[in-house]
C-alpha cells in the first residue's frame, strides 16, 4: 500500500536552531520526537538559499537556471510571475496514482497561480499578524520599535495566531482524508521562522534576550570578503546593531520557532490518534536558512554561509525508518526530494529531473550513487544583480563570485568561515581543484551562467 505522505515546511529556518541538531537553547520538543523516531539528515543543503528558487526547484525538480526563476517574484523585478505548471511537477504524479492532496499555508511558487494548478486538489492559506494585534515586548535603539517586527510579539491567544491556525486546518485535512480509502498528500507550509517574527505568549517571554549566548562568528569583520556582503548591512540599516539588539531579534526568532513546533505537536497528535503512524512518511524541512545575527548579517542575500545554506530534514516512517538514525550523505534537499518520492511510490522519474534520489538512505542502506559534495546557486536581484555559485565538502567551502573576491574557507580549521583565504599563495592549486569542480558540477546541470563567454574564463 501507498504510504501517506505528511510534508511540514518552514521557512528560514536555521540548521543549528532546534534540539536535535545541538542547540542547548531553543525548545523543539515535538520536532525532536520526530527526529528521535526517524532519520534526521545531517548535510543536507538547499540548493539556492532564496525562498521562491528553492521552492520552484522543489516542485520542478530541476535548478533555478532551468526552471527560471532566479529570484524572489515579489521583490519589484521584472522576473517572469514563477514556476509554470507545465513543468513535471511531481504532485501531478501523485494525484495521477490516486493521491488525495491538499495544501496549507505559504505558497511563494507562483504569482498569479495557486497549488490547486500544480497537483493540489485544495489550498488554504491564512495572512499574517494583524497590526493591531502588533505589541512591542523588547525596544530597539530609539527610532526602531518594531524594525521589520523586531521586539515585538502577538497579542492574540495562541490558539487564534496563524501557526495554530494552519495547524487546525491540517488536522481538518487529515480527519477528511484519513476517511477515504486512497492515499493522501498534504502539505503543511509554515511562514515561520521568516521575519517578522512575532510569537505569542508564552512563546514571546521564552527567551528573554539577556539570556541568549552570542554567536561565535558575530564579530565579523569583513576582511577580504566581498564588499556586498558589509553594504548588505548599509541596506538594512543594521550597522551600528551591537548584540544586544540581535539578542532580541533572536528572542523573537526562537519565540516562533517554539511556537512553530508547538503547532507541529498538534499535527503529529492527529496523525497518532487516527492511527496512521505505521503508513504515514513524515518530512519535516525548511527551504533554507537566516543570518540572524550571524556574520553580523540579516536574513539571506548574497552570502554562502552554513548559516543560509544548512537546512534540517528529518523522515518519519513507523515501522520502515530506523529510529533515531542519521544519515551524513550530502543531500540537495529540495532538489532530490521530488526523485526520492517518486522512487518510493515506484512511480517514472522524469527525464529532466536534476536530483538524486536518497531512499536508499532513508533505509538505512548505503547508495552508490551518493554525494561527497554539495552545490548551491544564487542569482541576487532584491539589493541589486549579483551571482554566487557554491561547492562545499568535508573540508573547504569555495565560492565564486562573479562580481566581486571568490571566498575560500578551511572548514575544519574555521567553521564559523571567518577567514577568506581565497588570497592565499600556497592555497591556489586547491582553489584550482574546487574551481573545476564547480565548473564540472554547474556545466552538467545546465547553467546558463558559465555558458557566457566573458564569465566562464573566471574559472580557468
Amino acid at each position: 500500500m501507498s504510504p501517506n505522505i505528511l510534508f511540514i515546511n518552514v521557512d528560514q529556518q536555521r540548521y543549528d536552531c532546534l534540539g536535535f541538531t545541538g542547540s542547548e537553547v531553543v525548545k523543539t520538543p515535538n520536532i525532536d520526537a520526530l527526529a528521535k523516531a526517524g532519520i534526521s539528515f545531517t548535510k543536507a543543503y538547499t540548493p539556492s538559499p532564496l525562498c521562491c528558487p528553492a521552492r520552484q526547484t522543489l516542485l520542478s525538480g530541476v535548478m533555478p537556471d532551468i526552471h527560471g526563476g532566479l529570484w524572489n517574484y515579489d521583490c519589484g523585478s521584472p522576473n517572469p510571475p514563477g514556476l509554470s505548471p507545465e513543468r513535471n511537477i511531481w504532485v501531478n504524479q501523485l494525484k495521477s496514482a490516486g493521491y488525495k492532496t491538499a495544501y496549507i499555508g505559504k505558497w511563494h511558487v507562483n504569482r498569479d497561480i495557486d497549488p490547486t494548478s500544480f497537483g493540489f486538489e485544495t489550498y488554504k492559506r491564512f495572512p499574517g499578524v494583524p497590526k493591531e494585534n502588533i505589541e512591542i515586548k523588547y525596544q530597539l535603539k530609539e527610532g526602531k520599535d518594531g524594525f521589520w517586527g523586531v521586539g515585538a510579539y502577538d497579542t492574540r491567544p495562541l490558539e487564534e495566531t496563524h501557526t495554530h491556525q494552519l495547524a487546525a486546518e491540517a488536522v481538518r485535512a487529515l480527519e477528511k482524508l484519513s476517511k477515504s480509502d486512497s492515499p493522501w498528500h498534504i502539505r503543511l507550509d509554515f511562514p515561520e521562522p521568516h521575519l517578522p517574527c512575532l510569537p505569542a505568549e508564552p512563546f514571546a517571554s521564552m527567551y528573554p534576550p539577556a539570556t541568549i549566548p552570542e554567536w561565535e562568528n558575530f564579530k565579523e569583520n569583513f576582511k577580504n570578503k566581498p564588499y556586498i556582503q558589509k553594504q548588505q548591512l548599509k541596506n538594512w540599516n543594521i550597522e551600528d546593531w551591537t548584540w544586544k539588539d540581535w539578542s532580541i531579534y533572536l528572542s523573537g526568532y526562537f519565540g516562533i520557532i517554539s511556537q512553530y513546533d508547538d503547532a507541529i505537536g498538534k499535527v503529529i497528535k492527529k496523525v497518532e490518534e487516527l492511527g496512521l503512524m505505521e503508513n504515514t512518511l513524515i518530512i519535516y524541512s525548511s527551504d533554507h536558512g537566516d543570518a540572524a545575527g550571524s556574520h553580523r548579517m540579516m536574513d539571506k542575500h548574497y552570502v554562502m554561509y552554513e548559516e543560509e545554506v544548512h537546512v534540517p530534514m528529518v523522515c518519519r516512517w513507523d515501522g520502515q525508518i530506523k529510529p533515531g538514525s542519521l544519515c551524513d550523505d550530502y543531500i540537495s534537499h529540495y532538489l532530490d526530494l521530488g526523485p526520492t518520492i517518486l522512487e518510493l511510490l515506484d512511480l517514472e522519474i522524469p527525464e529532466d529531473y536534476q536530483g538524486k534520489s536518497f531512499s536508499q538512505q532513508l533505509f538505512g542502506k548505503e547508495s552508490t550513487d551518493s554525494r561527497n559534495f554539495v552545490f548551491s546557486t544564487y542569482n541576487g536581484q532584491q539589493f541589486g544583480l549579483y551571482s554566487q555559485r557554491m561547492v562545499r565538502d568535508d573540508k573547504y567551502k569555495y565560492v565564486w563570485n562573479a562580481t566581486d573576491i571568490d571566498e575560500f574557507y578551511d572548514l575544519e580549521n574555521d567553521p564559523f568561515e571567518l577567514e577568506n583565504i581565497s588570497g592565499r599563495a600556497e592555497e591556489q592549486e586547491n582553489i584550482k581543484q574546487y574551481k573545476k569542480k564547480l565548473w564540472e558540477t554547474f556545466n552538467a546541470l545546465g547553467d546558463r551562467l558559465l555558458q557566457n563567454n566573458w564569465v566562464k574564463d573566471q574559472l580557468k
